[in-house]
Parts: structure tokens; sequence; C-alpha cells
């Protein structure tokens, strides 16, 4: 299959803005896992439910949200564009964020679970032996948990692949700076003679999306035997 350089500029595109995104969207998320797993407190069913909105809205809401608060003339980001040069809207870096914003609910859910599922035991017996909680953290729960962070962040990645409605909505439809494969599959669909082109690049999202999920599901099996291996020693 031979890409056009307009096609492979959506490829590089979409690859370099889910890899931020994941990059971006994983400490948050393993910290809002851990949170959620570990915590009791008052209005825990909000929260729980406010990391899970993006999931359920239309992605062209939250996308339009982006662009009231961080747009050139939005409060926040006109600070930004002002004080610190900095543009989100219309840029390749928003994408970053909006695809960040869709994603982070599919990162959270089994970095929580996997919190959940470490035996708490493990954590107390180093607790007794004199291990401070951030070590008993780095060494005990963080490593026990990483089959689930690391699902996280292929399905962060594999979700940042395939934003389309709120990456439209806040940084547009613009070649080479924020068109990535969806928004490219979208326009040559709807060009005369573009059908060739989308049925290219929806083939080869579909080929990614698989790759990263089956490289994701097989790394996770690997790293649960061996950690089962390791606490049944």
């Amino acid at each position: 299959m031979t890409l056009t350089p307009e096609e492979w500029t959506a490829l590089w595109l979409s690859a370099k803005v889910g890899l931020w995104a994941t990059i971006t969207s994983m400490p948050l998320a393993v910290l809002c896992g851990w949170w959620l797993a570990r915590r009791e407190f008052r209005g825990k069913l909000i929260a729980e439910t406010l990391v899970q909105l993006p999931m359920v809205l239309p992605p062209v809401v939250p996308g339009y949200m982006l662009l009231l608060l961080l747009g050139t003339q939005a409060p926040i980001g006109g600070w930004l564009l002002e004080h610190l040069g900095i543009r989100l809207a219309f840029d390749w870096k928003g994408a970053v964020l909006a695809s960040a914003t869709m994603a982070f609910p599919l990162a959270v859910q089994p970095i929580r679970l996997a919190f959940q599922l470490v035996d708490r035991r493990l954590e107390q017996a180093a607790s007794t032996l004199g291990a401070t909680p951030l070590r008993v953290f780095m060494t005990i729960t963080l490593p026990l948990a990483a089959p689930g962070i690391f699902v996280g962040a292929i399905l962060c990645f594999s979700r940042s692949l395939g934003e389309f409605g709120a990456t439209m909505a806040f940084v547009g439809n613009i070649p080479g700076e924020t068109r990535t494969l969806p928004l490219a599959i979208y326009s040559y669909s709807h060009v005369p003679g573009g059908d060739a082109a989308s049925m290219r690049l929806a083939l080869l999202s579909i080929a990614l999306a698989f790759a990263a999920l089956f490289v994701g599901h097989l790394v996770t099996t690997r790293m649960r035997r061996r950690l089962d291996a390791r606490t049944h020693d």
C-alpha cells in the first residue's frame, strides 16, 4: 500500500498526537486511578462521574468547551497567547489536548482496577519492615499495578489515534497541522476521487489499532505471568 506525501503527513501527525496525548495523560491517570481505588471521600461518586463524562458526551461537546476556554480570544487561551506565546487552538498541541481529554477516561479504568487488585498485605508487610509510604508505592504498589497501567497507556494511545469530534471542534482540519488520520479520511471522503485514499487510510487505521491492542494484550499477559511467578516464589 503506497501512501501519498499528504497521507504520510497525516499518519505522522496522528502518531505524534497520540504519543504526546499518552505521555501527558498517564501521570494524571495513574494518580487519579490510585485515588479512586484507594480513597473514600465525600463526593466520590461525583468525581467518578466527572472522570467518565467525556466517554458519554458527544465528542464535539468537549472540543467546543476547550475552544471556549482555550481559544485565542478565550480568557485562558488569550492569556496564554499574550503572556507565554502558547497557542492551542488550531494547532497540533491543541489536538494533543483534545485527544488526551477524550482518552483519559479509558486510561483511568484499567489503572483503577489494577490498584484495587493489588494485595494490600504485601504493602502492609513492607511498611512493617520500615519502608516509607512513597517507597512502598514505588517498589510494591506500582510494579504490581504495572499491567493495568500499561493497558491504560495502550488504550489512551489507540483512542487518540481515532479521535475526531473534539479535534475538529477545537483545532479544525488544517492540512499538515491538525489533519490527523480520522480527519484526513473525512476530508478525502468528501472530495471527488478521494475514495481510494479514504480506503487506504481506513485500512491503515484498522491495522494500527489492531497492532496496538494486540501488543498491549501480549505484553500484559507476559507481565502478569512474571508477577504471578514472583508472588508464588
